[in-house]
């Protein structure tokens, strides 16, 4: 534990155990492109990736909607939460203890901490009812039934909530209130008014977020005509069911070993799957696959290969169109999606693809859990390694039909679901090499397949014809504001913070005119004896704004214009110093001559006084502009 002895220093402790890119890469799926990273701006509805991440300078900028800032003022704007409620949870994720004189109160994270408390509780609770309650023996029946041993039991707090109404209430209403334990969906009032617990009679799964915290339950029927199935913790403070995969605190070390993920259906699947050595797989929590999960996923996963692993029947492939769809959605704008098998062993890794999709379906129709204890891990990883691109499982579903499709209409029945996932592969060649398979194995003339593929392509532009923008011009007042922040990223330059004072000097009086620039300028000064170098100056700058979006924006142009004086001279400087002035005097000078010239334009010339004042406009203008 690191003591800070100021907020400031704990703050400035915070931001240098936050890395920028991995920050971000937690909510956006980045691709590196040179020195920076480019992705998805979550900040307003981006179609293409116009938010750049930058190491060096420790900044993200959006180039489209002007969001900027560092790591910790992203955290703040994404989590829509309090600075300082961000700083805390940092502080305490990193270890770090504020002064004793410090002393925050902060209802939402001592009600996260008790809910996270009674969560692990509950856990402790129903493992232990699971090996000794009276009516656990016929969830052990059901759990033996399905090969889970006493070691699996351990390893994943399975429990048993017994089938009575209040007892994990009366075990927990000891330590922690009733509002707390309502908050964490372990209770619920009945209609007596009275609390009852929320899981009886059923087998509990405890989920953990990625960090092994108990944050919510997963509560499976075991009677017969006992509904529903699955009984889930709803979302809570601790607890997001689109944000939080099953297994994944099991799983993560193996995802980033293997460079893979396995994306199965249920509770149970993944329990089977990691316990018989299948480590990398993990589930959704009793919803759909999100983008948020990709999202989480593309964190432990670099080449994001992406196997999906569903049940066999219908249901299953539409979750795997479904969940597929999602990962497209989610990752196409990093790049393309691998659409040909070159081989089985080539990867996503080598950069050329942003993902690649594949399916896991064991043979003989069964379900991965079935398959896994009837077979092995073993057998499913080998499987795994077999396994074939989206779309060719998608076209050999199709094409599997092709016995059962007689008639012309039938045929071209198949051919409209073949065209479908065709016309998503960019490559025309790869493309064409398809269309020809299909077309042997329908015996349909390839040209047809051909003509009726372009069709629906053009079909499916013609809906998406890009809105053209027309150009804004710059006007002279928004060239001035840059201008005056391409002044002030000398000053925050490599080399400007050496410099500081003699290029300060060079400035006159009154050369920053826009008012926020001002504040940004006077706060410069005020921080520059209290840092060591540029980079503490503009964590410093951030933090003093980190509740000002504008200004922490005006910050973050003003960082990413500092990079082209990198490496001058203490000469090169002034110089560009001195030159900046030049073209901001330059600008105030046109800029004012502009006013003169309304005014003259506006004075009626029928008036002879009227013509004095034209005539003394006239001068001022000539005297301005420098005119002879």
């Amino acid at each position: 534990m690191v003591v800070a002895s100021s907020f400031e220093e704990a703050v400035s402790l915070i931001k240098d155990r936050l890395d920028i890119v991995d920050t971000i890469s937690q909510y956006v799926v980045l691709k590196k492109s040179g020195a920076n990273y480019w992705g998805i701006c979550p900040f307003h509805d981006d179609k293409h990736p116009s938010m750049s991440v930058s190491p060096s300078k420790g900044i993200y900028k959006c180039f489209s909607c002007g969001a900027g800032g560092d790591a910790l003022n992203f955290l703040v704007k994404i989590q829509n939460k309090d600075y300082k409620e961000v700083i805390l949870e940092l502080a305490e994720k990193f270890g770090i203890e504020f002064p004793k004189k410090y002393t925050p109160s902060n209802e939402n994270k001592t009600q996260k901490e008790l809910m996270l408390k009674a969560c692990k509780k509950a856990a402790q609770f129903y493992n232990m009812q699971l090996k000794s309650s009276k009516d656990s023996n016929k969830a052990m029946t059901y759990l033996k039934g399905r090969e889970i041993t006493d070691e699996i039991i351990s390893t994943y707090m399975l429990g048993w909530a017994p089938n009575k109404y209040d007892a994990l209430y009366n075990e927990l209403k000891k330590e922690f209130k009733d509002e707390i334990l309502e908050k964490a969906g372990l209770i619920l009032k009945s209609n007596k008014c009275s609390w009852i617990d929320r899981f009886r009679n059923r087998i509990i799964v405890p989920i953990q977020n990625e960090t092994g915290e108990f944050v919510a339950f997963g509560a499976r029927a075991v009677d017969e005509g006992q509904n529903p199935k699955y009984l889930n913790s709803s979302d809570s403070l601790i607890y997001n069911k689109s944000k939080i995969l099953f297994g994944l605190y099991t799983a993560k070390d193996a995802i980033k070993e293997n460079d893979s993920v396995i994306i199965m259906e249920g509770y149970f699947d993944v329990i089977t799957a990691q316990s018989h050595g299948v480590k990398n797989a993990v589930a959704s929590c009793g919803t759909a696959l999100t983008s948020d999960h990709v999202k989480l996923l593309s964190r432990y996963t670099k080449s994001r290969k992406i196997y999906l692993s569903f049940d066999t029947d219908s249901a299953g492939i539409n979750a795997t169109k479904r969940g597929s769809e999602i990962i497209k959605e989610t990752l196409a704008s990093v790049g393309e999606i691998k659409q040909f098998d070159e081989s089985h062993i080539s990867a996503a890794s080598d950069g050329k693809y942003s993902c690649e999709i594949r399916v896991v379906s064991p043979p003989q129709g069964k379900d991965p859990d079935e398959y896994i204890r009837s077979m092995g891990g073993d057998a499913f990883n080998e499987h795994v390694k077999s396994a074939p691109l989206l779309i060719d499982f998608l076209l050999n579903n199709v094409l599997k039909e092709k016995n059962t499709a007689k008639t012309p209409q039938e045929k071209s029945e198949l051919v409209a679901q073949v065209i479908d996932i065709l016309k998503d592969v960019n490559n025309k060649v790869i493309q064409t090499e398809y269309v020809k398979t299909v077309s042997s194995v329908l015996e349909v003339n390839e040209n047809a397949i051909l003509k009726e593929l372009k069709r629906s392509e053009n079909a499916h532009f013609g809906n998406h014809i890009p809105q053209i923008q027309k150009n804004s011009v710059t006007n002279s007042s928004q060239f001035e504001i840059k201008a005056q922040k391409n002044l002030l990223s000398v000053f925050i330059s490599n080399g400007g913070y050496e410099n500081y004072a003699n290029l300060s000097a060079l400035l006159p009086e009154n050369i920053i005119h826009d008012e926020t620039l001002i504040i940004v300028k006077n706060t410069i000064d005020k921080l520059i004896g209290t840092v060591n170098n540029v980079r503490e100056l503009t964590n410093n700058l951030y933090t003093e704004f980190i509740e000002d979006d504008n200004i922490t924006r005006i910050i973050t142009d003003i960082v990413d214009m500092s990079e082209s004086f990198n490496g001058l001279d203490a000469d090169e400087l002034k110089q560009s110093v001195r030159e900046n002035i030049q073209r901001l005097n330059r600008c105030y000078t046109e800029h004012e001559a502009e006013e003169l010239r309304q005014k003259y334009r506006q004075v009626n010339s029928d008036d002879m006084e009227a013509l004095k004042v034209q005539m003394q406009l006239r001068d001022e203008i000539k005297l301005r502009t420098g005119d002879k």
